[in-house]
């Protein structure tokens, strides 16, 4: 196969991914809270040319010898864009929307048995029996536990009302009497391109430790007196479905003329063949 139809077939691939993604964020128009993924491509390099042959010159190089040239292109990285979507008044208590960009609701999730935080936008919120139902948890659809500035926010049953409020604070009523169950623990991703999706609409941090940072230079709280969220109403997706829809467009037809590519590579190969 020649180094033209290999840059093609290498670049098909990658172009199948940002199909994918185009795809996964057109599904995901409508989900509350939900951030657009972006693909980012870079230039591929695997093939080097060897013309240095005197073995002198190897001496006090860094660098390797030879040429290196670039066929081809590879999905570099996918970036979340955390820019706010507009927000709906629901007239629900639960329903809470961020209005800060980057600020994120902490998540308590167990998989495998392993309990991990996670992070998400979507602030359509819930109450889950707990204690033999004598006490409630607030919750997300998903039924994992929301975290409060003391963990998991959890009160007694047999409450009036429930409301919360700018700054955070889940305010319970009870006989005309509104009490503060938990503060929510909102915080800011101030390097948001850190954070990895894991699929239900939330976010985690990467393995710090590998990647040499801490965990405060990527997670921060938030002013916990700032007016941040707003009550009875949800955040929409940030999907701009014109331009999801353009660069699907431009990306099936890189993806046909790459296919064209490997084709005439073939004919090409053919006519050779028959002359000899």
């Amino acid at each position: 196969m020649s180094r033209m139809a290999i840059q093609a077939a290498v670049t098909m691939n990658q172009l199948q991914n940002k199909l994918d993604l185009i795809g996964n964020n057109l599904a995901n128009s409508q989900t509350n809270g939900y951030k657009t993924r972006q693909a980012d491509f870079s230039s591929l390099l695997f093939q080097q040319m060897d013309n240095m042959k005197d073995p002198a010159n190897a001496q006090g190089r860094v660098t390797p010898d030879g040429i290196r040239i670039g066929t081809g292109a590879k999905l570099g990285s996918v970036n979340i864009d955390l820019t706010p979507g507009t927000i709906a008044e629901t007239g629900r208590a639960l329903d809470s929307a961020l209005l800060e960009k980057n600020h994120l609701f902490q998540v308590q999730v167990t998989e495998n048995g392993v309990q991990e935080t996670r992070y998400t936008r979507d602030g359509s919120f819930y109450l889950s029996p707990v204690n033999n139902n004598q006490d409630v948890m607030l919750t997300t659809k998903d039924g994992n536990p929301v975290l409060g500035e003391n963990g998991p926010i959890v009160f007694a049953e047999g409450f009036d009302s429930i409301n919360i409020t700018a700054d955070g604070q889940v305010m319970v009523n009870r006989n005309g009497v509104e009490v503060n169950s938990g503060n929510l623990a909102v915080v800011e991703a101030v390097r948001p391109r850190m954070l990895e999706a894991t699929g239900n609409n939330d976010f985690r941090l990467p393995d710090l430790n590998e990647l040499g940072f801490n965990f405060g230079e990527i997670i921060q709280a938030v002013d916990p007196n700032a007016d941040i969220m707003k009550s009875g109403a949800l955040e929409h997706s940030n999907v701009d479905m014109s331009k999801q829809m353009t660069d699907m467009i431009m990306t099936q037809r890189s993806y046909q003329f790459n296919a064209r590519t490997i084709s005439m590579s073939d004919q090409m190969s053919g006519l050779i063949n028959q002359l000899r």
